[in-house]
């Protein structure tokens, strides 16, 4: 079977409204000086406490959990209407989970709350047959979400891709050794997701299952990301 790993802010949904005033009131309820838009923009797909320590470096571990903490409850009061789903990504999710010879996964930065309330309030649900999340492993670019992934579903590593749209993605990708798929519509410059390991760049979701099928026709080459 060939597994597809969906990140999922910034490729299937675009949250980053949501995540800069989330970031922006929960540093403010810490009685911490917020972070630019754009610094918050920057570190979209990390777990929350790695965000945290790179917007802030060198903030003690306990006001970093606080933070954490006033994020989680800014994000759900912010989030009172469904975050959007970007242009054709939940027909290419649809169009890609009923193929017999593919299984869908997803590896983010949420919790795997988040990701529950945003897969049930579009019943995508039972398109992804493995969800992993920063409950689960360490944060990107660590390669564990994907190796989870891997050992959940069986799937052939050489016949593993990443898709996302930052370069915490491809780094994973990367290290997991498996393909990675950049996205243009994201929160990280195509060409930097080329620079870390994205062997295709997809412009929209209708590229993509050209983008996968080249990789699967290609020579069988784990790490090809």
């Amino acid at each position: 079977m060939k597994l597809i790993i969906f990140d999922c802010d910034g490729t299937l949904v675009d949250s980053q409204h949501i995540i800069v005033a989330a970031m922006d009131q929960a540093f403010k309820a810490c009685d911490l000086p917020p972070p630019e838009d754009a610094e918050t923009r920057s570190i979209i797909g990390l777990s929350m406490f790695e965000a945290i320590d790179r917007l802030r470096p060198g903030l003690e571990a306990d006001r970093i959990e606080a933070v954490k903490l006033a994020y989680r409850d800014a994000f759900v009061a912010h989030n009172k209407d469904t975050e959007t789903m970007f242009d054709g990504a939940e027909a290419a999710v649809r169009r890609l989970a009923a193929r017999d010879d593919v299984l869908l996964g997803i590896a983010t930065g949420k919790s795997q709350r988040g990701v529950k309330r945003l897969l049930d309030e579009r019943d995508l649900g039972g398109c992804f047959v493995t969800i992993q999340t920063a409950d689960d492993a360490p944060s990107k670019p660590h390669p564990g979400m994907i190796q989870n992934a891997l050992d959940e579903t069986g799937a052939r590593r050489d016949l593993a891709v990443m898709v996302g749209d930052t370069v915490f993605d491809m780094e994973m990708a990367v290290n997991a050794e498996v393909h990675g798929i950049g996205v243009s519509w994201g929160y990280h410059p195509p060409k930097h997701l080329s620079q870390t390991g994205a062997g295709r760049i997809v412009d929209h979701f209708d590229d993509l299952d050209d983008a996968l099928n080249e990789f699967w026709a290609g020579p069988s080459s784990a790490g090809a990301a």
